[in-house]
């Protein structure tokens, strides 16, 4: 986890992901300094200040679920580091390599020699199988199961409780709804959804 479980930890967004974070480094013991968001409202969360602006130089976590607002503001917001947060109730098999910034909840387990990018969610009580690629921003939602030698492409979600089957190769700022079981291939920038998952929207062509 980051650089070292005694350092006081910024997180930036307070919504739900910030809350299971939250918890995620108290059980490590890890203190979190203060809480960046934009809400006028909440002045503190179980103790932790909430302020408008990022006042320090890092580490910090982007704790957003959002892929691509968790993107733009890694990619903006100025520290010195990112840290990186796994429960100690996730199982995280040797040869894992986990990027800068990325989180790995409770329950989630992650098996040998899988490698996930930067600022990445891994939710709570999913599976990422052997030798899973998965690229920066991307999002496994709780309860979804990624097969082995998968390779998901950097912004995508994966819904919750979704299945993709072994060797599939989804593309880059995909959105898997929730429940889909992935048989086939899914390129770049789409929606895409059910039991055989489908293409249901181009999301680059929409917009």
């Amino acid at each position: 986890m980051g650089k070292s479980d005694s350092e006081k930890v910024t997180l930036y967004g307070g919504g739900g992901h910030c809350k299971v974070v939250v918890e995620i480094l108290r059980s490590r013991g890890v203190e979190v300094e203060c809480i960046v968001d934009d809400n006028p409202r909440c002045d503190s969360y179980r103790g932790i200040p909430v302020v408008r602006t990022a006042q320090t130089s890092g580490p910090l976590i982007v704790t957003i679920g959002n892929c691509g607002i968790r993107r733009r503001i890694a990619e903006s917001v100025a520290v010195e580091s990112f840290f990186t947060a796994v429960h100690p109730h996730a199982i995280v098999a040797p040869g894992v390599v986990i990027g800068e910034g990325s989180v790995v909840c409770a329950g989630a387990i992650v098996q040998p020699d899988a490698r996930i990018g930067r600022h990445c969610i891994v939710n709570t009580r999913s599976v990422v199988e052997h030798d899973v690629r998965l690229g920066d921003y991307v999002h496994v939602a709780s309860g979804a199961t990624v097969c082995g030698g998968v390779e998901i492409g950097e912004g995508s979600w994966i819904g919750a409780g979704s299945v993709v089957r072994q060797g599939i190769r989804i593309g880059k700022n995909c959105m898997i709804g929730a429940g889909s079981v992935v048989v086939n291939d899914i390129p770049d920038g789409v929606t895409a959804y059910g039991n055989p998952c489908r293409i249901k929207e181009n999301i680059s062509k929409s917009k």
